[in-house]
């Protein structure tokens, strides 16, 4: 059959430069492997022992669309205490980026502006795409710090969301308290939509974690479970905001996903009860590693949460260094996948301690060569 069957939408999307990484470490040898955005550490116990007895259970049916009740009412009960006097609606998804594209679908017109910050999450565009929208993108090099004017300058009529990553994936920025308030009051007095990614909300290592939906009901917000519990493959995520928007994101996954897994929304119930604070405390750990043998030989912008660093390359472009450090059996993302600009690369640190020592010495083998 000829490929002029495919629709516009396909034609928009490209495959993930992660993606390509990985079919390119499959090549190498033991690769020293900082590139995967996957917590390292197996799954809490308890909450694979809860999916198994949901098996056991005979929970391997559909579920209703919005969750099951035991998840649901955790899931609130969270969100009273977090959000006090709000009445948000809550949504279990198939997957955080399964919520994202939910919310974009109810929300985006086709030629409808999405405006986010370069760096971004590498799906962004795609999502965006599928839509039917435009996204639009605000430079925050060389700190990341994502400022209000930037955004006030890029909205015009068509914009419709403007889309927040924090701690944000590739850069591991995190966007302060009083900053998320002024953006949700922005976004609230123009009536454009916010929805604040927070997939990596647990991994906040210098202050207390925020959302900008503590200064704005109407925020949307989106949450996951992969990795924070690392249960990336179970595919479950939450979505929180107001009712009118969570209801119709059911509707869509209603007639898509029809809900998210049923044996893992019961492995959710359990991993609401578990302590993930040892586990932070290790990526910190990592983090300050990472950070403190780099220094010096690489500029960077030290990273406040998620498990990404995001150095300047050296010497080259990002693609350039990168394709050097592949010679050398390391494995890191090139700028360019999540950046109009070819001029940085991402580390990832949840690895072991092993295989991060071992990065280390090779990038700053690598760092030498300018």
């Amino acid at each position: 059959m000829s490929e002029s069957l495919l629709a516009d939408r396909a034609r928009a999307v490209e495959v993930s430069g992660v993606r390509k990484i990985f079919e390119l470490g499959k090549s190498l040898k033991s690769p020293v492997n900082l590139s995967i955005g996957q917590p390292h550490f197996p799954v809490p116990d308890p909450i694979k022992a809860a999916a198994k007895a949901a098996i056991d259970a005979d929970h391997n049916g559909y579920t209703v669309t919005q969750g099951i009740p035991e998840l649901l009412a955790r899931l609130r009960a969270d969100l009273h205490q977090r959000f006090p006097g709000q009445d948000r609606d809550v949504l279990a998804t198939s997957g955080t980026s399964g919520g994202l594209l939910l919310a974009l679908l109810a929300v985006v017109n086709p030629g409808d502006e999405v405006i986010t910050a370069d760096p971004y999450f590498v799906a962004y565009p795609n999502m965006v795409a599928l839509a039917g929208g435009k996204l639009v993108t605000v430079d925050t090099y060389p700190d990341f710090r994502l400022d209000l004017a930037q955004i006030e300058a890029a909205v015009t009529p068509r914009t419709k969301v403007i889309l927040l990553s924090t701690p944000s994936n590739p850069t591991g920025a995190v966007l302060d308290a009083d900053a998320q308030k002024a953006l949700a009051q922005f976004a609230r007095d123009r009536g454009i939509l916010l929805i604040s990614d927070e997939i990596y909300r647990a991994f906040h290592y210098d202050r207390p974690a925020h959302s900008p939906a503590e200064f704005d009901p109407n925020v949307l917000v989106i949450e996951g479970f992969g990795k924070t519990y690392g249960v990336t493959g179970w595919r479950l995520g939450w979505a929180h905001g107001p009712k009118w928007l969570v209801q119709e994101m059911a509707k869509l996954q209603q007639c898509t996903f029809v809900c998210a897994p049923s044996v893992v929304q019961w492995g959710g119930v359990a991993a609401m009860d578990y302590d993930v604070s040892g586990i932070v405390a290790d990526y910190r750990r990592k983090r300050d590693q990472l950070v403190a043998a780099l220094k010096g030989a690489f500029e960077f912008a030290v990273p406040g949460g998620a498990f990404y660093l995001y150095p300047k390359a050296p010497w080259g472009t990002g693609t350039e260094f990168v394709t050097e450090a592949v010679k050398h059996n390391l494995l890191v993302i090139p700028g360019g996948v999540f950046s109009a600009r070819d001029t940085h690369f991402r580390v990832s640190y949840a690895a072991s301690d092993d295989t991060l020592a071992r990065g280390i010495d090779i990038l700053l083998e690598l760092a030498k060569r300018k």
